[in-house]
């Protein structure tokens, strides 16, 4: 029987949570106090030594990530909280910016500690807006009580937080294009090199960390990195969130420690499948990751190995379920929308592709497509995929191929057009 181990979630359903003097009852601060005792390598010693690895998609050996930063730059060092929470399928960050704001903020302490950053910015998605003013106002409370601004705790440590919203480009969450953003400009992805550790916001050197990377940081702490390096796998370590959304019984958010069955997570913590329905597509990180079939998911483990294993990947965590009364066409078709409506058109292949993608799978939708229709939709994502600035261009076509591939009878028409085969 798989159950949750709520580390990041534990305290989510205290309504007070967002009250300061609440949140220290329960012990929080306890990991940045802890934090204080300790040189700031060492601190980035211990985060690398949990095997906490960046929660948003990528999964980056976090530790690793900060050692990047160069000493005695000259410059300032700043500290970016990814809270662009924009991926289809995925809702975990607003709920602990909702829930618990305060964890989030002790989380950006810790890495400015450890970085000697002065300031840190959170940049939240502008539809966030509920999200936006907890955190606002955490933050006001967190200054007025000595836990921000100068001089925290008297430990000699200065951090202010500057919360700044974004416009709804879900580009934005790719981080370089967060900089530009940040610093007023279009939300374009930057070529790289330089990475934003060395040459980031402003110039200077920049660590960027989404919201449940940062808010595992005070639980990390607490409980002693070695603990926490016991959870999950050999290299998939700690717990992490899933949003989990379909054709299950209990929709919702989820922590469970890396590594847990992915039908058992299904059957014993989101309660199963429902009634009536038979499970037929399974997307576990995010609409930009691999479709699985049903029958692929057997025996797969929920971390970042076993399902590259198994041919997809972990991202963000937005794990949906889809039933056999979904076409896979209409599912690729609103994915594809999306994308074409979110590419910032900077790259041709990206901007053009997107559009001819949508153009095609709808003609597919409505019965009108044309001999070879599919094998242009190939070439197409082969002209797409690697071809782009960042990432987005292959979180575009991901889903198109795999679905396709998987799924060929629901793309098939009557116009002489062959089936793609797997």
């Amino acid at each position: 029987m798989i159950k949750e181990t709520r580390l990041l979630l534990k305290n989510i359903t205290y309504d007070d949570q967002k009250c300061l003097e609440k949140y220290i009852e329960r012990g929080g601060f306890r990991g940045f106090r802890k934090v204080l005792e300790l040189s700031p390598d060492q601190v980035i010693e211990h985060v690398k030594v949990s095997g906490l690895r960046g929660r948003g998609g990528a999964g980056f050996p976090t530790g690793l990530k900060w050692s990047f930063v160069p000493k005695n730059s000259g410059k300032p060092v700043y500290v970016v909280c990814n809270a662009d929470e924009s991926e289809p399928g995925t809702f975990k960050d607003r709920i602990l910016m909702e829930r618990d704001p305060f964890l989030l903020i002790e989380g950006i302490l810790i890495a400015c500690y450890a970085l000697g950053s002065k300031l840190a910015f959170i940049y939240i998605r502008g539809e966030y807006q509920y999200a936006y003013k907890v955190l606002l106002d955490a933050i006001k409370e967190a200054n007025q009580s000595g836990y921000l601004g100068d001089n925290i705790l008297g430990s000699g440590v200065s951090v202010n937080i500057t919360i700044h919203r974004g416009a709804g480009a879900y580009i934005c969450g790719e981080e370089t294009a967060l900089l530009n953003s940040l610093e007023g400009k279009k939300g374009y992805p930057r070529i790289k090199p330089p990475f934003p550790a060395v040459k980031g916001l402003y110039g200077c050197p920049t660590v960027i960390n989404n919201v449940e990377t940062l808010c595992a940081l005070p639980v990390i702490f607490d409980m002693g990195a070695e603990e926490y390096a016991k959870l999950g796998t050999e290299k998939s370590k700690g717990t992490k969130l899933f949003s989990v959304s379909g054709i299950v019984c209990k929709p919702g958010v989820y922590e469970v420690e890396l590594g847990v069955d992915l039908i058992g997570f299904i059957n014993d913590v989101c309660g199963g499948i429902i009634e009536n329905v038979t499970p037929k597509i399974v997307i576990p990180g995010g609409s930009s990751v691999p479709a699985l079939t049903w029958s692929e998911c057997e025996g797969v483990k929920l971390d970042y190995e076993s399902l590259q294993n198994a041919g997809t990947m972990l991202g963000s965590g937005g794990f949906m379920v889809f039933g056999d009364n979904v076409s896979a066409l209409d599912l690729c078709l609103n994915f594809a929308k999306f994308y074409a409506h979110e590419s910032c058109g900077q790259c041709t292949p990206c901007r053009e592709g997107a559009k001819w993608l949508v153009d095609i799978l709808q003609k597919l939708k409505n019965k009108t497509a044309y001999p070879g229709d599919l094998e242009r939709i190939q070439a197409i994502c082969s002209g797409i995929a690697g071809h782009t600035i960042c990432p987005f261009g292959d979180a575009l076509v991901t889903p198109v191929i795999s679905l396709l591939k998987k799924f060929p009878d629901d793309f098939s028409i009557d116009y002489g057009v062959t089936s793609v085969s797997p």
